[in-house]
């Protein structure tokens, strides 16, 4: 993806679009195509110090000015509201391909800017290449340096910093922790500046969202780095964060006595650096950065080996952003999105197969499968770690139903029997057992074989937005695709059980009466579609997007004129370009616009909102029903064409979390969803690549 002039004529136009990078640990990049942040999350460096949470913002931007025949240029984009410097006026282009590449050009001189992060570390890796005309250039870069939750902002009046500088580097010590940052430049000359602050940077996307826009970062020092008229000549800034001393004894890198690691690269003494957990050193100087942002090119290169276009190329590289590694566990586990969410069980399962089938890392789709199997308690899949540690929360009904989904995809790839076998049926009968005999949250199967759950102060299902004691979405009693993901967890559990040979029968009966019950319960003759909700004698009539599920899971509940009946009234009244509205435009409580504070917010979440996610489920469902006609045959490929057009605007490659329902759908929520990214892909490989 490239990018010119035009894409940034003015500073409002040139936040529109954001890019992202990860460290398979938690840890991750991003900010605009003109550099400024926009967002309290971006930065160049937010590290992961317990993987994936305890992330903190530690760089959050690097500030250049150049210097040619005493004219001194500022190259750098930020606001603080009532003041933007614009140094995006200078840039000529922005380039993802697959690190982001900005390019500034003044007279005769250009200058290159690459941002990279080491894969499994807290490091990032910025490379300037600077190509001189007729005279020579210095360019001055000044740290913007942070130390702070990721959710949270930032003033001058709490933070402390000290500092340890060098000649090339500066390493530098938080607050009164164990933690310490280093930043270094091989080649430059540092020159440490003392209580210096940036103050007031302003994120207007944080104002959207009603709360404070304002931060202050420190400024540790400014590097100088030069560059001889007529010349192409690259320096590599690394910045990392970790715990413990750090040998910083000599007074400059390039001139401190050299040593040969393992792997072949000359690197120095003088400023090594022990990342925290991890036994290793880091080294900054230039074949260390060349060879690390190298070696992370190569590495998101080879994930789309096989890939049969640009749109499923970046789909894929998409998918790597949200399987990381989990310290806690000692296993893979998945992000639900970028920037602000950890890994939760719904979340998890329900992309497992487009992230971790579709792109073939069945590895990775096993770990997680048995990582999750040890936390099931309750007969209940944990539905998220939390940030702060202590036991996962399990307050869904639906994670542990989406597990068996996932378990049927994985099979349906991989036949690895001997897995389910030997490491996830033993979680698999718990869970049916407890839902049939009743666990926690009121979670129990009725006398008609259908599940009930819940009850008006609790929110179980996806649509589980609430603001305090206002549920905004009240869906206790029996959902529809609670019941939907019922029936086909019997059936999975019914065919494994045969596959190992088991006894099968149990299940294949109570999944037969589920099947009769649902029809009977949640038919709605007069508008030929299902209820949401069925709660005693009262019969939920809202247009939700929630009854597809019966149509689209490994096993429908629903099939025949009942099925393409549903799939129609979902496909006139829900579809947009973008995914399924989360309520008719038709009911009087549709809300168009994700706008305002939090409860502005949550109050219009699932209220009419475009949810991605949905795009996938729909099209299998369409498949199954219109699809089977020559003249839909080819409507999979134009469903999911809009989302080629999406992956060039807001989260560069990627798929954002919501979408106002109101036209133009504006993107809203994550800029980077783990199933947004899921669905769409394992549709496009199912429906259009047909594999």
């Amino acid at each position: 993806m490239r990018f010119g002039k035009s894409e940034w004529s003015s500073f409002d136009r040139g936040i529109e679009r954001e890019w992202l990078l990860t460290n398979g640990i938690g840890g991750f990049s991003s900010s605009t195509v003109i550099g400024a942040n926009s967002r309290r999350y971006h930065g160049l460096l937010i590290a992961s110090l317990e993987p994936p949470i305890e992330r903190h913002l530690i760089l959050s931007q690097l500030h250049e000015t150049v210097v040619i025949n005493g004219r001194e240029i500022s190259l750098s984009s930020f606001s603080t509201g009532n003041y933007i410097n614009a140094g995006y006026l200078l840039q000529t282009s922005f380039e993802l391909d697959p690190l982001p590449v900005f390019t500034y050009g003044f007279g005769d001189t250009l200058l290159e800017k690459t941002v990279s992060l080491v894969y499994g570390e807290n490091t990032a890796v910025i490379r300037y290449r600077i190509r001189t005309g007729c005279d020579d250039a210095e360019v001055r870069v000044a740290p913007l340096v942070n130390f702070r939750d990721y959710h949270g902002d930032s003033s001058k009046y709490h933070m402390r910093f000290t500092q340890k500088p060098g000649n090339d580097h500066t390493i530098i010590q938080p607050y009164d922790t164990d933690h310490r940052i280093l930043i270094g430049c091989c080649g430059s000359s540092y020159e440490a500046v003392g209580d210096c602050w940036f103050e007031g940077m302003f994120y207007p996307v944080e104002r959207e969202r009603g709360l404070h826009a304002h931060e202050d970062h420190y400024i540790p020092g400014i590097f100088r780095i030069r560059a001889k008229a007529g010349s192409d000549t690259s320096y590599y800034f690394v910045c990392t964060v970790g715990c413990g001393e750090t040998d910083a004894s000599s007074g400059g890198i390039a001139d401190a006595a050299r040593h040969t690691d393992k792997g072949g690269y000359a690197h120095t003494d003088a400023c090594k650096y022990r990342h925290e957990g991890r036994g290793t050193d880091i080294y900054i100087d230039v074949s260390y950065g060349r060879s690390v942002m190298e070696s992370e090119k190569k590495r998101i290169e080879s994930l789309t080996k096989g890939c049969s276009d640009d749109f499923h190329r970046a789909l894929v590289r998409s998918a790597d952003h949200f399987i990381v590694h989990r310290s806690s566990t000692g296993s893979r586990t998945i992000l639900a999105g970028y920037p602000w969410f950890t890994d939760w069980g719904r979340d998890a399962m329900i992309s497992l197969p487009g992230l971790a089938l579709s792109t073939g890392r069945y590895e990775d789709a096993a770990d997680i499968l048995v990582t999750y199997s040890r936390y099931v308690r309750h007969g209940l899949v944990p539905n998220m770690f939390p940030d702060a540690g202590g036991e996962p929360g399990y307050n869904t009904v639906d994670a542990a139903l989406w597990y068996f989904e996932a378990i049927s995809k994985y099979l349906e790839k991989t036949g690895d029997i001997d897995l389910i076998k030997s490491r996830l049926y033993s979680s698999m009968q718990q869970i049916i057992d407890s839902y049939i005999n009743g666990t926690l949250h009121d979670i129990r199967m009725d006398e008609d074989m259908l599940i009930t759950a819940g009850n008006e102060n609790t929110q179980l299902t996806w649509m589980d937005a609430k603001a305090g004691d206002t549920v905004f979405t009240p869906r206790h009693g029996k959902a529809v695709e609670i019941n939907a993901l019922w029936y086909n967890a019997l059936k999975v559990m019914q065919h494994v059980s045969a596959a190992i040979g088991l006894d099968a029968d149990r299940y294949r009966k109570i999944a037969d009466g589920v099947k009769k019950s649902f029809a009977r319960v949640f038919w709605y003759e007069e508008g030929k579609y299902l209820y949401d909700v069925v709660n005693d004698d009262s019969r939920d009539k809202s247009v939700r997007p929630n009854q597809i599920l019966a149509v689209s899971l490994s096993w429908p509940v629903i099939d025949g004129s009942m099925a393409r009946m549903v799939v129609e009234k979902v496909w006139r009244e829900l579809y947009t370009a973008y995914g399924l509205r989360t309520l008719s435009q038709d009911s009087e409580n549709y809300r168009g616009n994700y706008l305002g504070d939090r409860f502005e917010r949550d109050s219009a979440y699932h209220q009419g909102t475009v949810w991605p996610w949905l795009t996938g489920h729909f099209i299998t469902a369409f498949s199954r029903t219109f699809g089977r006609e020559p003249v839909y045959a080819d409507m999979p490929r134009a469903f999911t064409e809009p989302f080629i057009d999406h992956m060039q605007h807001a989260c560069l490659g990627s798929i954002s979390e919501i979408f106002d329902g109101n036209e133009p759908l504006m993107p809203r929520g994550c800029f980077a969803q783990a199933w947004s990214v899921a669905e769409v892909l394992r549709a496009y490989t199912e429906h259009v690549l047909e594999r």
